[in-house]
């Protein structure tokens, strides 16, 4: 069962909340992190990001660039801007993005449960990305970016959230791209004790977002602990995470943008795609699927409707996703792209940019053609999860993005 447990985070002063809170790293490149910094001196993202704070020819990895890091860390400590709590608590954040809210449990969940599969994996990993983690979790000693997990909503957690959100919140902001944010402690033992018992009796939790965190956290506690032959530390068997209600969350599409048809002159390019599915055109008006199986498609300032043909939709739980019907029927057979993860012929676009804002990218030139997809769902996640399955590449896009710099899990070390 899980392990969700209470912590002493390291949380900004109140007054100081909404001026530290950045969004995650892996939303920005180093130009784009480099620039919201540039008039905010308090930006999380300048310890989230640290090589912002060095010129372009330090790399991006340079073992100069976490020492950084834990320095500015270690000086917002010193300052008073960043304190840490006397009793472990939990922590309530909510966020609210225009009508719908979700509100999340704060805790430190265990790297045990993950390695034994109660908390639940959709997709792979890559090794820089991971490399990058650890080396920022093991200069801080802390991991400072939560996994954002779900599950299926509990009462007595419910009980308990509605409880404390009547009382006084801690933090209340709302950010430059009109989120709101809220956060309350959950400090009276008696409701710290009704948590923990509710998750404890919770089977499975699902990684949602902050796969590579996830992974990294585990590393470094096998490396701590000598692959489980020492004790690594106080609390580096847990790591950050935020647990929302499945119910609250939504996942929005995540498009597809790609740079040439291969070579294919554009009514080659549409007959080969009329092979395996039903092509309609449909004009200038921006064209955003309606129902799984359904695909729009920007092609030379028109929309097209693409139907994938009922005999070409996979019996099998991956196969049968629309994201990967588009990959296995469309962009490698036809466009040659094999490997998403890698391909440079192809970019993403999450679905919180809207149907204009795969036509401006193909409209100004950088792409030639971008796809629009229905989103993959909720309970499509956790049953891939729960058949310890892996969804392709890009799958899912989360909104609201959980701000970094609110709560931080610290840990020790025994050398």
């Amino acid at each position: 069962m899980a392990d969700i447990r209470p912590f002493r985070a390291i949380r900004p002063k109140r007054s100081l909340a909404g001026d530290i809170a950045a969004l995650p790293y892996d939303v920005y490149s180093r130009q784009e992190a480099k620039a919201e910094i540039a008039g905010a001196p308090l930006s999380f993202l300048r310890i989230d990001r640290p090589e912002t704070n060095f010129p372009d020819e330090v790399g991006t990895y340079d073992e100069r660039v976490y020492g950084k890091a834990a320095e500015i860390f270690n000086e917002m400590l010193d300052r008073g801007e960043f304190f840490q709590d006397e009793k472990p608590c939990y922590y309530l954040y909510e966020l609210t993005m225009g009508n719908r809210t979700q509100t999340g449990i704060v805790g430190a969940a265990s790297v045990k449960d993950y390695e034994k599969n109660i908390i639940k994996k959709h997709e792979n990993t890559r090794p820089d990305k991971e490399m990058d983690r650890i080396r920022h979790i093991d200069a801080l000693s802390a991991h400072t970016g939560a996994v954002f997990l779900g599950y299926r909503r509990n009462t007595v957690i419910e009980e308990v959230v509605e409880r404390v959100k009547k009382g006084e919140w801690e933090y209340d902001f709302t950010s430059p791209d009109g989120v709101r944010h809220r956060a309350w402690i959950v400090d009276r033992d008696i409701d710290i004790a009704a948590i923990r018992g509710a998750f404890d009796g919770i089977r499975d939790i699902y990684i949602c977002d902050g796969h590579h965190r996830c992974e990294a956290a585990r590393k470094e506690f096998r490396e701590l602990s000598g692959n489980g032959s020492g004790n690594p530390g106080e609390g580096a068997g847990s790591f950050l995470s935020v647990l929302f209600p499945a119910d609250e969350l939504k996942i929005y599409d995540y498009n597809r943008v790609v740079k040439d048809l291969n070579g294919l002159s554009e009514s080659r390019f549409l007959d080969r795609i009329r092979k395996k599915f039903t092509l309609t055109k449909m004009g200038e008006e921006p064209y955003k699927p309606e129902k799984p199986h359904e695909f729009g498609m920007y092609l030379s300032h028109s929309w097209y409707r693409l139907e994938v043909m009922e005999e070409a939709i996979p019996e099998d739980l991956v196969d049968s996703l629309d994201v990967s019907i588009l990959q296995n029927e469309l962009l490698s057979p036809i466009l040659n792209i094999e490997d998403p993860r890698t391909d440079p012929r192809i970019g993403f676009i999450g679905g919180i940019h809207g149907m204009k804002g795969l036509s401006d990218r193909v409209d100004r030139g950088e792409f030639v053609c971008a796809f629009s997809l229905y989103p993959t769902s909720i309970e499509e996640l956790f049953k891939v999860a729960d058949s310890n399955a892996l969804m392709p590449p890009k799958s899912t896009w989360f909104e609201p993005k959980l701000r970094c710099g609110l709560f931080i899990h610290k840990f020790t070390k025994n050398l």
